[in-house]
């Protein structure tokens, strides 16, 4: 028999419950700065250059440009569109770069859990471990800007077989690991508590994309302006999540921000279509609708 997860059941798109998101907009477009931070010669991160032995310096360094420089790029970028984020943040830049936090404070972001470093993984760790990793990230979440994050996203997108019984379990409503559709999903929990499992898009994300699949920037803008596109015209029918997913690391290097901005241009030319918002927002807006509206 195949082994599956238990969490959701099979369900086609083209056959659920029609529903819209807030002002009758179909389609629901995020974006999600991943914000991590590395220690210095150990541990797990991007081989943005070939792997030297420890010390890296070439990787480490270019890594934690994009907390010295590239996040500050992004920033201006998205003030001159007055729009919302989603930090995905490891709670060791409160330690480390303290103003990264402040910025995103100041304009009103949502900060999503993101473990303490981008170095480990969950998947490494026994289930006492991983509770009390879940639960360090959101008490400090909850001490340093007066409530806990909803939301959850692992370091390198990994989880145990007990991670989202254990995000039930402190709290959180909704996880962006889980990435089987274009619209939220409940998932399952031993608990009896649902979460909601909030799209995150691989196939478009800029570091698989451009530092993994060597796209070039002037490609990638383009296949995400097709995205949208395409998802803006298919949501007139069923309603659907469009992500952006980025790294200050690699897209904030100026040749990637200039198709960055042009992207940008193109989707807030659609602004009056869509719902730009935050993913905490959404699992909001999926709680309050009728039972079995979200599958």
């Amino acid at each position: 028999m195949l082994k599956t997860h238990g969490r959701y059941p099979y369900s086609p798109i083209n056959s659920r419950r029609f529903y819209t998101w807030p002002d009758d907009r179909r389609l629901a477009v995020y974006c999600a700065i991943n914000v991590e931070i590395f220690p210095y010669g150990e541990g797990l991160g991007p081989d943005l250059n070939p792997r030297q032995p420890e010390p890296d310096i070439p990787n480490f360094t270019w890594r934690d440009w994009g907390n010295r420089v590239g996040i500050w790029r992004l920033f201006e970028l998205f003030d001159d569109y007055k729009l919302p984020l989603a930090a995905l943040m490891n709670t060791e830049i409160y330690k480390h770069c303290p103003q990264i936090a402040a910025a995103f404070r100041a304009r009103g972001d949502e900060f999503v859990g993101h473990g303490r470093t981008n170095a480990e993984r969950q998947a490494e760790m026994d289930e006492a471990q991983e509770k009390a990793l879940i639960e360090e990230v959101r008490d400090l979440f909850l001490a340093r800007e007066g409530r806990a994050p909803s939301g959850w996203m692992g370091p390198w997108v990994n989880e145990t077989w007990a991670t989202p019984d254990l995000l039930a379990e402190a709290g959180f409503s909704y996880v962006m690991d889980w990435a089987h559709d274009d619209q939220p999903v409940w998932l399952a929990t031993r608990s009896g508590r649902k979460l909601l499992a909030i799209p995150y898009a691989r196939p478009t994300n800029d570091l698989p994309v451009m530092h993994g699949g060597k796209t070039p920037p002037a490609l990638w803008a383009d296949m995400m302006i097709d995205q949208f596109d395409e998802m803006l015209r298919l949501s007139k029918t069923t309603p659907l999540i469009y992500n952006l997913s980025l790294h200050p690391f690699l897209v904030g290097h100026p040749y990637r921000m200039v198709h960055l901005r042009r992207l940008m241009a193109h989707i807030a030319a659609h602004l009056e279509q869509v719902w730009w918002t935050t993913p905490g927002a959404i699992a909001t807006h999926c709680a309050q609708l009728p039972p079995d509206t979200i599958p």
